[in-house]
C-alpha cells in the first residue's frame, strides 16, 4: 500500500541524500560480498532455532548440489507473523517428502529488531531503510534486506528460493532452475513491452530490446546464490530510483519493486525460465493439481451458491487483509459447494 507523497520541497534534498546513501550501501555491500573473506561481524546475528545450526532432514533422493535455501522477507507486524508461521509450517511438511530439493530456511526480518518468533522460525534480523525512505511502500525494504542477508549469512546451498509469507507449499518443490537459468513465475500484470517508455529510463537501449526484461517479480524465483549476489545491489538501486521518479511510481504502484527486480536481472544478462506451474493465485486459478505454491494474495468472495462476487464482499469470504491485527480464528468455515478446489 502506498501513502501520499511528502512535501515536495522537503523531499527534494532528502531524495538526493537517499540516492547517495543507497548507492553507497549497494556498492559497499557488493564489494564486500565478492571479497575473498567475509566478516563475522554484522548489523545483527542469526537468531532462532531450526535448520541453521543442526541437522536438516531432506526428501529421499535429494541431490545436495540442487538444494536451495528458502528465504522470505518479513516484518514484525502481526499480519506478517501469522502468515510466516503458516508458510514455515508447510515448508517443514514438504521439505522431507520425496521429490523435494528444499534445503535450509531463513526469515529475513527487516524490522531492525528481534520479535516473538525468533525461537520458532530461523531468522536473521537486518536493518530497514532509513526512516521515511520507503515512503509507506514497505516492500522497498525487500531488496535492501536481501543485500544484507547475502553479505552476512552463512548460506550452505548453491541456490536460493525467494519466497513470501503468503505462500503455502502444497507439494514438495524440486529445483526448477537449470544451471545459470533461474526459474520464475510469470505474472500477467508485469508487461515490460507495454511500458517501454518508462523502462528505458532504467534499461538503456544498448542493453537490448525491452523484451529482454522478463515478466516476473523477485518471488517466487529459484536462482543461483552467486547470481543473486550480483543482482541484489542493482535491484536495490533500481527500486530506489523508480520510487523517486514520479512517472514511474505512478505507473507501477504496488508492483514497482517487482519491475525493479526484472530490470536488474536483465541488466546483468540473466534470463529466467518461466514456470506457470510454480504457483497459483486463487480465486483466478481454479485447480491446484500441478502447482507447488498457493499464493493467497487476492480476496476470495463467494455467494452461498458458490458464485464468485469479486469486488463485492461475499456471503462467504477469505481475505488475508481481514486479519491485519489478529490471526485467522481456528475452525474457519469451509466455502460453499461449487467453489474451486484452490480456494478450498
Amino acid at each position: 500500500m502506498i501513502v501520499g507523497r511528502k512535501n515536495a520541497g522537503k523531499a527534494s534534498s532528502f531524495l538526493l541524500i537517499l540516492i547517495s546513501v543507497g548507492c553507497f550501501f549497494a556498492t559497499y555491500n557488493f564489494l564486500t560480498m565478492v571479497g575473498h573473506s567475509r566478516s563475522g561481524d554484522g548489523p545483527r546475528k542469526l537468531l532462532g532455532g531450526g535448520d541453521q545450526g543442526g541437522a536438516v532432514a531432506f526428501g529421499s533422493g535429494s541431490d545436495p548440489s540442487k538444494r536451495f535455501h528458502v528465504a522470505l522477507t518479513a516484518t514484525d507486524a502481526l499480519y506478517s507473523q501469522w502468515q510466516s508461521r503458516i508458510m514455515y509450517y508447510w515448508y517443514k511438511q514438504m521439505r522431507v517428502r520425496p521429490g523435494s530439493d528444499m534445503g535450509g530456511f531463513t526469515r529475513i526480518l527487516h524490522s531492525g529488531k528481534p520479535d516473538g518468533l525468533m525461537d520458532e522460525i530461523p531468522t536473521l534480523v537486518v536493518d530497514p531503510l532509513p526512516e521515511g525512505a520507503d515512503r509507506g511502500y514497505i516492500v522497498l525494504n525487500r531488496p535492501w534486506a536481501f543485500v544484507q542477508w547475502l553479505q552476512k549469512a552463512n548460506i550452505k546451498e548453491d541456490y536460493i528460493l525467494m519466497a513470501e509469507p503468503d505462500h503455502i507449499f502444497v507439494k514438495p518443490l524440486p529445483n526448477l532452475a537449470h544451471g545459470e537459468e533461474p526459474a520464475a513465475f510469470p505474472f500477467f500484470y508485469i508487461k515490460p513491452t507495454d511500458n517501454e517508455k518508462i523502462l528505458r529510463k532504467f534499461f538503456p537501449e544498448e542493453k537490448g530490446p525491452v523484451s529482454n526484461i522478463d515478466p516476473i517479480g523477485n518471488s517466487p524465483v529459484i536462482i543461483q546464490k552467486a547470481q543473486l549476489e550480483k543482482i541484489a545491489p542493482t535491484w536495490m538501486n533500481v527500486s530506489l530510483k523508480m520510487k523517486e521518479d514520479v512517472e514511474t511510481d505512478k505507473a507501477f504502484g504496488w508492483v514497482l519493486e517487482m519491475y525493479a527486480y526484472a530490470v536488474a536481472s536483465a541488466l546483468h544478462g540473466v534470463h529466467h525460465s518461466l514456470q506457470k506451474d510454480f504457483m497459483i493465485q486463487p480465486p483466478w486459478d481454479a485447480k491446484s493439481d500441478n502447482t507447488f505454491i498457493i499464493h493467497y494474495t487476492y480476496g476470495c468472495d463467494y455467494s452461498l451458491k458458490g458464485e464468485l462476487t469479486y469486488g463485492k464482499i461475499g456471503e462467504w469470504r477469505f481475505d488475508k487483509r481481514s486479519y491485519l491485527r489478529s490471526p485467522p480464528p481456528r475452525n474457519l468455515s469451509l466455502p460453499p459447494p461449487g467453489v474451486p478446489e484452490s480456494v478450498v
